[in-house]
Formats: structure tokens, C-alpha cells, sequence
């Protein structure tokens, strides 16, 4: 498994799994532990997720040494308040039955984020987390906030497929420190992402499925990955991606795929952000 080295010297592993509509309770705990024993030691998971307490019970259950395992959560827009990610923090940490995270996100450029920013630096100083970031800042809104704070976010977890490559976006991330990392790098099987007829060719080149072409042309862009599945064969074909490399002509095939926006959210929507400020997860 490669690392990468965000920009405060946390090492980070370029891929994880990810728990995204994997419901709590019996099912997440099984599908983590599953992920752990296959080799993860990144786990992707939120607060607007539910199933946080799932995800700890894995962890405790794993076995697996703290210091090895990397754990991610995120703020929710309803917690999106200097005092609310205080609070939210908390009731995580609580959730997943650990005394610090090694990320927390910021879930959704909505609400007073840069109040609930203000707050993570201050928890990230006081070492409760190793690094904090942000998920889904278009490059405007994620340039804002790095001018802006003390502390520049580590991460920026954004859509990233190969029908949305958001090259500038990366671009524009590295040229201010901040590590890309995909969700849904399987653009939730649109496009038949998983018998596409370039990504199948190319992988029948190196023995490998169209997954997994799929995943090793984000890793070799740089981009931390965090594929979801409940089933452990699935969970171990994700992760066996780190014996081959797509060549030049490969990453060149799959750049023409882009087809510029997503197909997943508009999160330009006025209604879109309607829904996300009216979606609570507490009282």
C-alpha cells in the first residue's frame, strides 16, 4: 500500500474504505472488519452517515494497533457553528469510542463553515486531530478558505472518476498543498464503469478488471480513493491494485472518458442546498 504525506507530515495511506450508505449496525461492523482484515487501515466514515458507532465497534473488535489504523469522520452541515463542531466532535469521538481522529472533514461547503473551521483548527492544535480538511470545495471555495485560515486544510474530498477528472480542481489543490481524495471513484456504476469497454480493454492488458483500472488511474494521479463494498471478495479486488502501473497511453485513454460535470449532484443547485440544510441527523 502507498502513502502520501499531507502537508502538515501526517502520512496518510492512498487508499481506504469507505462506509457511504453502508447502514449501521450489524452490516457496517462486519463490512469494516472484513475491510480491516483485507488490509485496510484507512476507514472513511461521517457523521451524517449514521453508522459511526459501527464503524468503532470494528475497530475496537479489529484488533489492529490504533497507531496504525487511520480514521476519518466529518462535520455535518446541521453542526456547521464554532460551538456545534465543538459539540459534533465530541459526540464522534464518542460514536466511534476513540480519544482523537487522524482527519476530520468539514462534510459541505454550507452553513457557517468557516466559524466550524475556526474550531477544527483549535482541535487540531490541541492534538485531539491529526489534520483537518473539507469535503466537496469547488476550487473557489477551497482557495477562500486556505487564504484565509491559520491552518491550511490537509484534505479536499471531492467526486473524482474517470467521467469526472477534475484535472484543474487537482491542479489547483496541489498548487496550494491539499491532498485530493476521491468519493464514489466508481461514479456509483454509472457509465457501466464495471464492464466499460476501455477500462475492461485496458485491464485485460494486466490481468485486472475494470474496477480496479478504475482505481489505479486515480491513485497514479495522486488521489486518495476510498471504494465502498459489503462484500469481502470485492473489498480484496479493490485493494489489489498495487502490483501494476497504467501506462502513459492507458492514463491517455482514460483522460478521454472526461465528460466535464458531474452526473451524481449539482452542487450548484439552490435546491440541492435546500436539501442539505433541511437534513438533520439530530435533534
Amino acid at each position: 500500500m502507498d502513502t502520501v504525506t499531507l502537508n502538515n507530515g501526517v502520512v496518510m495511506p492512498l487508499e481506504g474504505f469507505g462506509v457511504f450508505q453502508v447502514p449501521d449496525g450489524e452490516v457496517c461492523r462486519k463490512s469494516v472488519l472484513d475491510a480491516i482484515a483485507s488490509g485496510y487501515r484507512l476507514i472513511d466514515t461521517a457523521a451524517a452517515y449514521m453508522n459511526e458507532k459501527a464503524v468503532g465497534e470494528a475497530i475496537k473488535e479489529s484488533g489492529v494497533d490504533r497507531k496504525d489504523l487511520f480514521i476519518t469522520t466529518k462535520l455535518w452541515v446541521q453542526d456547521a457553528s464554532y460551538e456545534g463542531a465543538k459539540k459534533a466532535f465530541e459526540t464522534s469521538l464518542e460514536n466511534l469510542g476513540l480519544d482523537y481522529l487522524d482527519l476530520y472533514l468539514i462534510h459541505q461547503p454550507v452553513g457557517d463553515y468557516y466559524a466550524a473551521y475556526r474550531a477544527m483548527e483549535e482541535l487540531y492544535k490541541e492534538g485531539r486531530v491529526r489534520a483537518i480538511g473539507v469535503c466537496n470545495f469547488y476550487p473557489d471555495r477551497i482557495t477562500d478558505l486556505a487564504l484565509h485560515m491559520d491552518v491550511i486544510p490537509a484534505v479536499n474530498q471531492v467526486e473524482l472518476h474517470p467521467f469526472f477528472q477534475q484535472e484543474s480542481a487537482i491542479k489547483n489543490m496541489k498548487e496550494l498543498g491539499i491532498q485530493a481524495e476521491a468519493w464514489g471513484p466508481f461514479a456509483e456504476g454509472n457509465h457501466r464503469i464495471f464492464t466499460h469497454p476501455v477500462l475492461s480493454a485496458i485491464g485485460a492488458k494486466y490481468g485486472k478488471s475494470a474496477a480496479q483500472v478504475a482505481l489505479r488511474w486515480n491513485v497514479q494521479r495522486g488521489v486518495v480513493i476510498i471504494p465502498k463494498s459489503t462484500h469481502k471478495e470485492r473489498m480484496e479486488q479493490n485493494i489489489d491494485i498495487w502490483d501494476f502501473s497504467l501506462s502513459d497511453e492507458d492514463m491517455a485513454e482514460i483522460a478521454k472518458l472526461d465528460i466535464g460535470h458531474s452526473e451524481i449532484v449539482d452542487h450548484g443547485s439552490p435546491a440541492f442546498m435546500r436539501m442539505l440544510t433541511g437534513m438533520k441527523i439530530h435533534a
